[in-house]
């Protein structure tokens, strides 16, 4: 019998028929639960089921010693970095991990993280937004998450939400480079293949048959760098272009301020909201005709649809903002 080393085309047939699969399995789990527990229940923990579907693959084949679904359908077995041995229980317990846990983790801990700090921004998001980060993880990780956000500074928190951000934008493109490389390379269809140092044999056929398409996915690795090198310079002109008009309506901004503080002070009015008793920030007039702040006036309809003052109802959509108001 023939023994060659497995070609991109067997691992990407592979692969996908064990997608395949794991997509059924994890289907499965989530029909059962939301059978079970309700819609509610599976949207919290939806993640969680597909974390522990894909455990229960990998744990029933690659970390028994079996083969996939996927590497039975192509005839492929997996080796170590020798090409003598079937890798150790220990090596693939790693790959297992790198597969399925560590994923999983590093999205929940970004998510936290990206959360926490923008709550710190806008506190009544935090009990409402994102309702897909599930309970369990909110026990595990968010609290631990909590502590640390609770010790950083406010230029620590722009500086670490800065980087959950380069992070999020940096992990697709980090995989999209992975598969360039496995096109050209023709090895590790998967990352964490490649870090647990996990290769294929292909057992049968004719050796030539794999090497005949390899050109074809070198090819293919080309034109797939070139498009993340496109995508990378696009990206970072578009985030350049967010900073220069993010900066550009903070500078507006502050001179709009000023100009209507230096005006309310020359205009020699009395000018207080009668809500916050404070000087009219961002004058805003209701129906009847009184004038409070846009903040105040708004945050009073969340409960009440009158007037402060005479008590008239109205609809928060009549409110009318006064922009240039220099009394």
């Amino acid at each position: 019998m023939a023994v060659s080393v497995a070609g991109p085309a067997r691992l990407v047939r592979g692969g996908q028929k064990d997608e395949l699969y794991r997509s059924g399995l994890r289907g499965a789990a989530g029909t059962a639960l939301h059978g079970v527990a309700g819609a509610k229940k599976w949207l919290q923990w939806r993640k969680e089921v597909e974390l522990l579907s894909d455990v229960a693959y990998f744990v029933l084949t690659t970390l028994s010693g079996y083969q996939t679904l996927g590497e039975e359908y192509v005839n492929i077995v997996q080796v170590d970095s020798t090409k003598k041995r079937v890798p150790a229980f220990l090596r693939r317990a790693v790959f297992v991990a790198l597969h399925t846990v560590v994923p999983y983790c590093l999205e929940k801990g970004l998510q936290h993280l990206e959360h926490e700090l923008q709550a710190e921004a806008d506190v009544s998001s935090t009990s409402q937004s994102n309702p897909a980060l599930g309970l369990s993880s909110r026990t595990l990780i968010r609290n631990w998450i909590q502590r640390q956000v609770g010790e950083l500074t406010e230029q620590q928190k722009k500086r670490v939400l800065q980087i959950v951000y380069v992070l999020k934008q940096s992990i697709p493109l980090l995989h999209r480079l992975h598969l360039a490389v496995f096109y050209i390379s023709g090895t590790f269809y998967h990352l964490s293949k490649r870090i647990a140092g996990i290769t294929y044999l292909h057992f049968g056929g004719q050796q030539g048959e794999d090497e005949s398409i390899r050109s074809s996915y070198k090819f293919l690795g080309i034109i797939s760098l070139f498009h993340l090198l496109l995508t990378i310079g696009v990206q970072m002109y578009s985030f350049k272009q967010k900073q220069r008009a993010r900066q550009e309506w903070k500078l507006h901004r502050n001179l709009a301020h000023q100009k209507n503080m230096t005006n309310e002070k020359t205009s020699g009015r009395h000018s207080r909201c009668t809500l916050c008793l404070e000087e009219r920030r961002h004058t805003t007039a209701t129906p009847c005709g009184h004038l409070f702040c846009w903040e105040c006036i708004t945050e009073w309809c969340n409960t009440r649809t009158e007037c402060p003052l005479c008590r008239e109802n109205f609809h928060p959509q009549k409110l009318i903002y006064l922009r240039h108001y220099q009394l």
